[in-house]
């Protein structure tokens, strides 16, 4: 009887995975019509869509063009999979041998035990390691290419080698048969449902769920500094935060989070909040919660954000405070609209900004790193193409853009967590910011990628003009401090500082370690990570990594200490709505609840 059941059983999984794969397969049909109604132009785009199509053809005719150098890389891989047979033979004889090739420190695909305790799991280990790295390392030794073409095949191979990794497969990852064979396959059937759930969120294209969406509510257990909105307009709510010290400094802090994402980054929880601490030390804190643009908003340009955003919320101040006078705060592209709004503001005579900080922003775009993979005038026709109908760019699109830049972390732990083992991802207060994804304008994100990243204007002395009014970032006197991170995959640190050599007041550079986010969401509480300066600050890059000190922990303390010094005297400590503006509600507001 006993053995009956547990044939039944197996027999009701086998039906349930079956009517699974039936119910996926269906999905997946009718997003395959969606896709073959499109127009032939958007089909090719679906095929192509990052246009690298040709920088491999190119590649491939350069390398073929090199026989002699194809041969001695093809004997290279040879011989270190000789080498690996050689390492396994000996392993099964019971000798002492050291791995052909190991993965990097930090690389947590491999983590299982059974990568190192099952000679079979070691060899596809080692195997794959080794032929990944000399696809890459292959690749991106390719003679006579060009910068753009070499940036996308290194780039786009390492896409291709991360993907083939064996943790990403059924019957290469050691874990999954395991649940698998634990779980009587049920992981695969949650696996599927969880599948099914990712690609109806993403109306047919795949949006992987990395956090639970029910474990966080903005306002209530992320978001939730204390505050009220006190002005808006069509792009932007002001948040006034409400003081905690009896005391403040004279000038008001205003700070311009990147509209690309929301702006609780900066106060996501109580013990990691940047805007709190700010509050703690005796800041009047303002924050610009932008709006999640919809068609209305699609003409919206740089210079209505910098008028709407940066100069009416300056005005707002004033009036809600009555300081004419305050220090800002831009965080990666809100701190490039705050460089050029310096520089326009240099050259009309308003000399309200008495202090910038920049975190994580970039002013030259020379070298901007991986994101310049998706930008190229093929790729810009083509996302404006997409945008044209709504007049915005879709959330999804720059999510999973970003996404690619860390695909090991941001999509395959998850492809393998959610979908081979089939486990709900873990509460995780940045990952719920990160997949909360808002809209770009069209005119606006046109104007950003051509004449920031694509042409590099900003850089050049009138390359761009606002309101009629020429550039120049060589007109800023503002003291700056300029915030880099060293792993930055975003704005990598070299890129950032190039803007040391752009304004011509004074510059404090400042590297800290970890990436985009950890970098500068990093309180002193936490005691992570450290930071890196150079009190001699040198113009040069190299001279100043060579001469920098390294200081553990949190490079916040580092700030205050240079801020509080163009933040004036001590005053009484202002309420919201104790000045002009009346309080139009509670933070966080209602823009940043808009949904994309």
């Amino acid at each position: 009887m006993a053995e009956d059941r547990s044939n039944a059983n197996e027999s009701a999984n086998y039906e349930a995975l079956s009517r699974e794969f039936m119910d996926i397969l269906a999905k997946n049909q009718e997003t395959l019509k969606k896709m073959m109604a499109a127009p032939q132009e958007t089909l090719a785009s679906m095929m192509d869509p990052f246009n690298v199509m040709d920088s491999f053809v190119e590649g491939t005719k350069q390398l073929a063009g090199n026989p002699e150098k194809l041969v001695k890389a093809n004997l290279e891989l040879w011989q270190q999979h000789l080498d690996l047979w050689e390492h396994a033979a000996k392993k099964m004889l019971g000798a002492e041998t050291e791995p052909v090739a190991t993965p990097e420190k930090g690389d947590r695909r491999f983590k299982s035990a059974e990568w190192d305790n099952n000679q079979v799991f070691d060899i596809i280990r080692q195997s794959y390691l080794i032929t990944s790295r000399w696809l890459t390392k292959t690749m991106a030794d390719i003679d006579n290419l060009g910068e753009e073409d070499a940036r996308k095949v290194q780039f786009h191979t390492q896409q291709i080698a991360d993907a083939l990794s064996p943790s990403n497969f059924f019957l290469t990852n050691p874990d999954v048969i395991k649940e698998t064979v634990d779980s009587s396959g049920q992981n695969l059937i949650r696996g599927l449902n969880n599948l099914k759930r990712d690609l109806e969120a993403g109306d047919g294209q795949l949006k992987i769920t990395m956090t639970d969406q029910d474990a966080y509510q903005i306002g209530k257990n992320i978001a939730t500094t204390p505050g009220k909105i006190v002005f808006e307009n069509d792009i932007v709510q002001l948040i006034q935060y409400e003081p905690t010290t009896e005391t403040v400094f004279r000038r008001p802090l205003l700070i311009f989070p990147p509209w690309i994402n929301k702006y609780y980054i900066l106060d996501l929880q109580p013990e990691n909040s940047f805007v709190r601490w700010a509050v703690e030390q005796g800041y009047t804190v303002f924050v610009a919660s932008w709006a999640n643009p919809d068609s209305a908003l699609s003409a919206k340009t740089m210079t209505d954000y910098l008028n709407e955003g940066v100069l009416e919320s300056l005005d707002a101040v004033e009036r809600a405070t009555g300081e004419r006078e305050v220090t800002t705060i831009g965080y990666c592209i809100g701190g490039t609209l705050m460089g050029a709004a310096l520089a326009y503001m240099a050259a009309t005579g308003d000399d309200r900004i008495k202090a910038t900080t920049f975190f994580a922003a970039q002013m030259d775009f020379s070298e901007a790193g991986d994101l310049k993979v998706f930008i190229d005038e093929q790729q810009l026709e083509s996302l404006d193409k997409r945008m044209a109908e709504q007049g915005y760019l879709d959330g999804n699109a720059m999510y999973s853009a970003f996404n690619l830049l860390r695909a090991n972390d941001l999509i395959w732990s998850f492809y393998v967590n959610n979908y081979l083992l089939g486990k709900d991802p873990l509460q995780f207060d940045l990952l719920y910011w990160n997949s909360d994804t808002t809209r770009m304008p069209r005119e606006l994100h046109m104007f950003y990628l051509r004449e920031m990243y694509l042409k590099n204007n900003l850089a050049k002395p009138g390359g761009i003009e606002m309101d009629g009014v020429p550039i120049d970032l060589g007109k800023v006197q503002t003291p700056i401090y300029l915030q880099a991170a060293r792993e930055d995959h975003i704005a990598p640190y070299p890129s950032v500082f190039k803007a040391v050599n752009l304004f011509s007041g004074p510059v404090r550079f400042m590297l800290a370690g970890s990436g985009h986010i950890a970098g500068v969401i990093n309180p002193p509480a936490a005691n992570k990570y450290n930071y890196w300066m150079n009190e001699e600050q040198p113009k040069d890059l190299d001279a100043w990594v060579k001469g920098a000190s390294s200081f553990p922990g949190s490079w916040w303390n580092d700030w205050h200490s240079w801020l509080r010094e163009y933040s004036g005297e001590q005053v009484p400590a202002r309420i919201p709505g104790s000045g002009e503006l009346d309080v139009i509600e509670d933070a966080p507001g209602k823009y940043v609840l808009t949904r994309s």
